[in-house]
């Protein structure tokens, strides 16, 4: 038998006696904390949750009484909704890698395009309101086309473009504001989301429901709108083709290209959409003050961005949801509301807040090194 034979009858006999177990390369016993990160990469809303529920906890017992108060909590509610609408409409930027620092200056000219053309110049409400929409979608297609045409970081477009909406906003409103009394004599629609109602006589009285909860919950029309849009955007996001390219843009812009997706016209889209929602914030704060102001909302650009952010979208792109945005929302305002209650100065409420924006942003570098 020649040396070849004698050696294959060696290595395929030693190969039957030994263990015919395959390597594996699944981490069957992984750490606790390994767990958690996978968990939190899977589940990303759950962190907001936990914060939101860990806040109303702490809120509850450091001022017993007030903060569980159904009004108090109605308070809230109405505080966050324009906050809400425009963290949903800075979610989409977001969500493809981007930053819109324009939202505010949008919402707010949309709010006096409206306004003054409905009561300085007499145009009727149902040619007004619609021109307040198609400026807030102008404007979003202005950024879009920016960005996507020229190549240029969304945060340095929306920067200028948030002192060219400014400008227009002094210059068309003149820096005049419109009396809530003028408003309602000539355009009461669009105070209609400041409207108020109560959902226990809703219920009670629509529905035949006797729900004792419900007492004592005092909301507003803008309420249901915040809610209506979302719930327009979540199921873009996640029921439409359109929204898996706004996630495969903002993960991976490249690989999005060559799966055939078009991230230029989803980069418009998603400016456009978001330039239509500000629009609707617009309306939303119109009924919230009465009026229209030039000077309203000037916080609005940084409080849509925190509210993402602390809803758990990551800055990065790709990842985030609607539900963790208004979540957000809702922790920044109970945050503040709690910290009022408990007798603390504005300065700290802000002070929380800005803690709040660095453990988000901490966490959620964190959780990307799973993916990485």
């Amino acid at each position: 038998m020649s040396d070849n034979a004698s050696g294959s009858t060696s290595a395929e006999s030693g190969l039957a006696g030994a263990d015919q177990s395959v390597a594996s390369f699944d981490e069957n016993d992984v750490g606790f904390v390994r767990r958690i990160q996978s968990f939190l990469h899977q589940y990303p809303t759950s962190i907001p949750f936990i914060v939101l529920i860990i806040g109303v906890a702490i809120f509850s017992v450091a001022a017993p009484g007030k903060f569980f108060a159904p009004f108090n909590f109605s308070l809230v509610l109405q505080q966050v909704t324009i906050i809400a609408v425009l963290g949903v409409a800075q979610t989409l930027i977001i969500l493809t890698a981007g930053i819109d620092l324009s939202v505010g200056a949008i919402m707010i000219l949309c709010s006096v395009v409206m306004g003054r053309t409905a009561v300085v110049y007499g145009v009727p409400v149902e040619i007004a309101f619609p021109l307040g929409l198609i400026c807030g979608i102008a404007c979003g297609l202005v950024n879009g086309l920016i960005v996507t045409l020229l190549r240029l970081p969304p945060f340095i477009v929306t920067l200028g473009t948030w002192s060219i909406f400014g400008a227009l906003n002094v210059w068309y409103s003149r820096s005049e504001t419109i009396r809530s009394q003028d408003m309602q004599e000539a355009a009461p629609f669009l105070q209609w989301t400041g409207s108020l109602f109560k959902p226990y006589d809703f219920f009670s009285k629509t529905l035949g429901l006797d729900w004792t909860f419900l007492k004592g919950w005092v909301l507003t029309y803008g309420s249901i709108v915040m809610l209506l849009v979302a719930l327009a955007v979540w199921y873009i996001l996640n029921r439409t083709a359109f929204g898996r390219h706004v996630y495969a843009t903002g993960d991976d812009p490249d690989a999005a290209r060559l799966a055939g997706i078009s991230t230029t016209k989803t980069l418009i889209g998603v400016y456009a959409l978001a330039g239509f929602i500000c629009a609707i914030a617009a309306w939303v704060l119109i009924g919230r003050i009465g009026g229209v102001s030039p000077q309203a909302g000037q916080t609005a650009n940084l409080d849509s961005i925190t509210a993402v952010v602390i809803g758990g979208t990551s800055l990065f792109g790709g990842r985030g949801s609607i539900i963790g945005t208004l979540i957000g929302a809702l922790i920044v305002g109970v945050f503040r509301n709690g910290l009022a209650l408990s007798g603390l100065e504005l300065l700290w409420q802000d002070f929380a807040v800005g803690v709040l924006i660095i453990v988000a942003v901490t966490i959620d570098q964190w959780i990307r090194k799973l993916s990485a």
